[in-house]
Parts: structure tokens; sequence; C-alpha cells
């Protein structure tokens, strides 16, 4: 963390203490220059002509004034246009570019001066979640994974201390922003830890520890369990490692009626080297993150838990290590799963999908609703659609609408990809039902395809590629120096929307 935070909630009314710093927001309009000289008139501030005039010229968006003679000792103004650039994420990110920034100014608190809804309504669902997005910011914007720094720095209090003129809907939005975003925390800790501590095994333990906290069941397949089960496809991927493969299984039920059971599916391989398809060097750099769809699962349940959700869920994480060895599966091989059906493998590389085979029909048997899995499945997926993207699979016409809707809200954005059944002649086999890897051509389809063969077809489904977004990338200030946990937000808002 960079800071130990203190978020709270207040009116309009605010009291300085000692240094103090203060955001303010201006809408650009024709009325910028006057709202801005009544402001500092009201704090008994000057500002300079040159400050003014840089604040207010049509480049500028932002000024840090720095106070000598009182409090608050530093001012934060934002301009914010609101035009067809402007979106729901503006907040959440501003918020998560200002804590860092803080560090070494010395600073016990930050008053906020919310803005008023109704200029962003078009933007937002509701008030509560326009408020939300901006503590969110702050919390995103706090983290930090320094766990293996020999010298690691101080972390000074700081109250963030949020003024609003409804107080009780400020509170809800911190308490919530604080319970997903502790979840988020979570599934970056894990994503982000280094291969030779997570292990699978690490990986279930870590899982059951947490999880049991909040009042989830967790059962851990190891691999005398796996045989029993006949589990061949994690087993074979997992053969090669000295660290010996599981499946996690964490069930949340709620204390009232469930009014949904979904299933969650997550790729758990905690290294993958390739296999005997072996990666090159480059390839294996971000390969601790391959978890990363096992991370989310288990993320997602916590958030449930702590939001008491009246949804029941099945997560399963099927957790191995990709790697080289004598019991290593080869190309050529054919593997029956456990559902029975066998697929000839093509690439050991592909393994993320293999396991998965074993973990979707395991879910399938357990009747939920519908079934939703996160995987770090293709680069491909990340090619298509860039690194900010996530690529949705599916079949089903409201599961694609309501995921992309929720999507879309928490800025964790989807993207639907065709799923049309000719896809499925790229992984025909000859000697088995089914290919694990098809032609060069449409790369991440195919892998969504060879999953569909595990999937009850009874049951609505939907696959999540988040290969691209749920490792650091440059287009947000919460997501640019760790792995990131994408896909926590965007489950959690979609399952609170099923249920409400």
């Amino acid at each position: 963390m960079n800071f130990k935070l203190n978020i709270k909630a207040e009116t309009d009314r605010i009291n300085f203490g000692d240094s103090s710093a203060l955001v303010k927001f201006f809408i650009d309009s024709s009325k910028v220059g006057t709202l801005l000289d009544g402001f500092y008139k009201s704090l008994n501030f000057s500002l300079s002509k040159i400050q003014r005039k840089s604040f207010l010229d049509k480049k500028a968006d932002e000024l840090v004034y720095y106070s000598e003679k009182g409090e608050p000792s530093i001012l934060f103004l934002k301009k914010i246009k609101i035009d067809e650039d402007f979106t729901p994420d503006f907040f959440r990110n501003y918020f998560a570019g200002l804590v860092p920034s803080l560090k070494k100014k010395h600073l016990n608190s930050v008053h906020v001066i919310l803005p008023v809804y109704s200029r962003f309504k078009d933007y937002f669902e509701t008030e509560t979640y326009f408020v939300q997005t901006m503590i969110e910011g702050v919390l995103l914007g706090n983290y930090t994974f320094d766990n293996y720094k020999s010298e690691k720095e101080k972390i000074e209090k700081l109250d963030f201390v949020f003024h609003y003129s409804d107080k009780k809907l400020l509170a809800n939005a911190i308490d919530n922003s604080q319970k997903i975003i502790d979840s988020v925390y979570f599934t970056r800790d894990l994503v982000n830890e280094p291969a030779i501590t997570l292990t699978p095994m690490e990986l279930a333990s870590r899982a059951k520890k947490e999880l049991k906290r909040f009042g989830v069941a967790v059962k851990v397949f190891d691999k005398k369990e796996l045989e029993r089960r006949k589990m061949n496809a994690i087993l074979a991927v997992g053969g090669a490692s000295a660290n010996p493969p599981c499946m996690i299984v964490a069930h949340y039920k709620p204390k009232l009626k469930p009014k949904r059971k979904i299933a969650l599916v997550g790729k758990g391989v905690t290294y993958d080297s390739g296999g005997l398809s072996i990666k090159p060097t480059a390839g294996m750099l971000e390969m601790k993150a391959d978890m990363a769809g096992g991370g989310v699962v288990l993320g997602i349940i916590r958030t449930a838990a702590l939001l008491k959700l009246p949804v029941e869920i099945i997560g399963v994480v099927p957790a191995v290590e990709n790697m080289i060895g004598s019991n290593s599966f080869k190309p050529g091989d054919v593997i029956k799963a456990s559902s029975g059906k066998t697929f000839e493998v093509k690439d050991t590389d592909a393994e993320g999908r293999v396991v998965l085979a074993d973990a979707l029909h395991f879910a399938s048997q357990q009747n939920p609703d519908e079934i939703i899995d996160f995987a770090t499945l293709t680069g491909a997926c990340a090619v298509a659609l860039g690194l900010f993207t996530a690529g949705l699979f599916t079949s089903n016409e409201k599961l694609a609408e309501d995921l992309t809707n929720s999507g879309s809200k928490t800025f964790e954005r989807i993207w639907r990809l065709p799923f049309w059944k000719e896809f499925s002649s790229l992984i025909k086999s000859d000697i088995a039902d089914v290919s694990n890897l098809g032609p060069r051509w449409g790369g991440a389809i195919t892998a969504g395809k060879f999953l569909e063969h595990f999937v009850d077809k009874k049951i609505p489904w939907a696959h999540l590629d988040i290969a691209g977004p749920s490792i650091k990338h440059e287009s947000t200030n919460y997501t640019k120096n760790f792995d990131t946990g994408f896909g926590v937000r965007l489950v959690t808002d979609y399952l609170i929307n099923k249920v409400s």
C-alpha cells in the first residue's frame, strides 16, 4: 500500500486540519473563470494571473496550487470536459493517479468536494455508483505489491474525506467500494505473486485460508482425488511438475434462499513454461499470471460473501504447473477427459483449455443455472482486441448482453467475438473427438470452441478470455504497474444485477 488510508464520509462543511489538501472539480464552460475566481475568494487565497491563465487555457485541465499562508496547504484543481471523450472511468482513473502522487508530500488529510451528480447522470446508472467510482479510484491507486522488496518505505496514515450533500449515500458507496476493492486486492496479490512461492497447492491453501473467513466452504481435490475422478486432462498438464496439481472447489451459499446458482470456472496455471512446446524466455516472463482466471473466481466469491449476495456460487479452479520432465504430456498424445471425451494434443502450450476441460465438466455436473469461465487463454485474443479488452464467447444472447453491460459500467470492458458452429470444423481430429489446437486463424475462437465440447449444452455458458487485460498495461493509472485483477468488479456488478 502507498498509504494506510482512512476514508470518511462528511457533508458539505469542511474543517481543514494541518497539512491538508483539497480536491475540487470544475466543469469546463464559459463560466469556469468566474467560478474559479469565486472559489479562490471563498478560501481567501490569491491566484496569480499566470496560474489563472494557464488553468483556463483550452489545452490545460489541471492545476496544483501550493499555499504558503493557510489550509488547505495544497489545492488540486481538475477541469472536466463533458464531451464525446468523457467516460464512466474518468473519476476512478483520476483518483488512481492522484493517490500515488501524494507520496512524500506528508499530508495528513485530503478533502474532496464531490461534483453534482445531475451533470453526469447520462454516464452513470445511479448516484451511488457515480460516487463509488471515486472511492474505487482512491483504493485502486493505493495498491502496490512490494512483498519482496528488502527495503520498504514507512507507510504513512492518510485521511481521505469525501464531502457530499447525501452523507448516507456516500457512506454506502464507501462501504461497497471497500468490500469490492479488498477482493480485487486479494486477486491482485495472488496474480502478482511469483510462481516459485505460489504453487498449485499454495494457491489452494491461500484460497482456503481467505475464503473460510467469510463462511465459504473450500474443498481441494489432490492428485489422488483427481485420479479417482479420472480428471486426466488436469493430471496430464501437471504431470511433469515437482509441484502436484490439484483442483479447488469453493462453495458460497447465502443464508437466505439463493435466487440463482452460478458456477464460475477459472484457469489456475500457476506457471506455464509451454511444456515440451516450450515458450521463448520473453514469453515466460508473465507466466506467473497464467492463473489470473482462477484468482478472479476466488476474488468474486470473496466479494459475494462480503456483500452477502443472495446467489449460490460454485467456484472451480484447476491448479497446475505446466513444466518439462519425463512425465510431460506430448504433442501427439490422446487424452480422455473426465467427461469421457478424447482430445488430441497438438501443442502442449495450449494447456489452459486442457485443464478447463475437466473443470467445466465438473461444473456442469453441479447443475448450475449458468456457467462463466475466465482464462488467460490465448495471445490471439490480445492481438485481436488489445490489452485492455477481454474477449467474450457465448451462444447465449442474454448472457452476452448482461455481461457486456456490466463491462461497460465498470469499465472492465469486454467484446463479443463470433462463435458460429463453423469454427468447430477447425479443431477436428482424425484420431480423437477433438484437437486442442486449430490453425493460426481465429485462435481465440477455436480455443473457446474446444471448451464448448466439455460444457453441458443445456446450461447457458460464457467464456471470457482475459489474456490481455489481466496483465499490467498502460491504458489506465490503476493498471500500469501491477497485474490487474480484471473481472472481479465486472462480474460482481453482473451478480448484483442478477439478484436485484
